[in-house]
């Protein structure tokens, strides 16, 4: 008979049941946050990943247009919703736009966004790179963000969600304080890593335009009412604990006008509702850590 073994874990953090942690409010004692997941990005001309309406051979024409669409005018017609609701954005930008289309950066910067670290571009998965260039890799992004800027970003969301076993540990060791690349939990969660301590702010999977409306194929009326739900529902649940709600969205996906009209809607309905703290994750992580 074979003995059982105990499954390998990446050690990151334990098994805690969320009924069972100690309680604590948000600022002005709200009991959601809710913040935006602006995900800004550039691609590859003729090579790598990015997102398909359908497949298609290099140069993908089709998929490559779609894509620019959101930094050519998508992200414009998001920015003025956002300006018009009076919502913050986390920024999550990746460096490749400083030379590409520094005017929507320049624009992030003007509102006092935060600018969150997202790789370089979105055409690569930096999980495929070995330790020391996944590690020049980071501090190239952070050393561009910093001179443009002003400041090194507090933050990093991993191009495609896409970990190494070492990327936890090399983003504390580059002076980061959150990674945004896990949706395990509606709280912020302590990470351990070999030099210290990394924050984990959650952002979702499934209020996520990406996942939603590519992979699934929902409707941006869909997407919207999931929206409302997911609010409607943590709104209710959050008398019993504190909790985030990430909204993930793409400027080349929700700026499309057919659905920026709903997100329109879905984002009023949260803003009238005025139970929440709008907020940005990198002012999650200084709340929870006490800064």
């Amino acid at each position: 008979m074979s003995s059982l073994r105990p499954l390998r874990t990446h050690g990151r953090y334990e098994y805690a049941p969320i009924t069972g942690r100690s309680d604590y409010s948000w600022p002005e004692g709200r009991r959601l946050a809710v913040y935006i997941g602006f995900n800004v990005e550039h691609f590859e001309f003729g090579q790598g990943l990015g997102a398909k309406l359908a497949p298609s051979g290099e140069p993908d024409v089709l998929n490559f247009a779609w894509r620019d669409y959101g930094n050519r005018v998508g992200v414009w017609r998001c920015l003025d919703l956002f300006g018009e609701l009076g919502l913050p954005v986390g920024a999550l930008i990746n460096t490749a736009l400083y030379d590409h289309c520094p005017e929507v950066i320049a624009a992030f910067r003007r509102r006092g966004d935060e600018i969150i670290g997202h790789g370089h571009t979105n055409a690569e998965r930096q999980g495929d790179l070995a330790e020391a260039d996944e590690r020049a890799l980071i501090a190239a992004c952070t050393e561009r963000i910093r001179r443009e800027e002003g400041r090194a970003p507090q933050g990093w969301l991993s191009p495609w969600i896409s970990e190494s076993h070492a990327t936890p540990d090399l983003l504390q060791e580059a002076g980061y304080t959150y990674l945004l690349d896990w949706c395990h939990d509606d709280q912020p969660q302590r990470f351990r890593t070999r030099r210290g301590e990394l924050w984990s702010i959650p952002y979702p999977q499934e209020i996520n335009d990406i996942p939603a409306i590519v992979a699934r194929q929902n409707s941006a009326e869909e997407f919207a009412d999931t929206i409302v739900d997911c609010y409607d529902e943590m709104l209710a649940q959050s008398a019993q604990q504190p909790l985030v709600m990430g909204i993930a969205l793409h400027p080349y996906l929700v700026g499309q006008p057919h659905r920026l009209r709903h997100l329109r809607r879905a984002l009023r309905y949260i803003v009238q509702g005025g139970r929440v703290w709008w907020t940005t994750p990198g002012a999650i992580r200084d709340h929870v850590a006490g800064a």
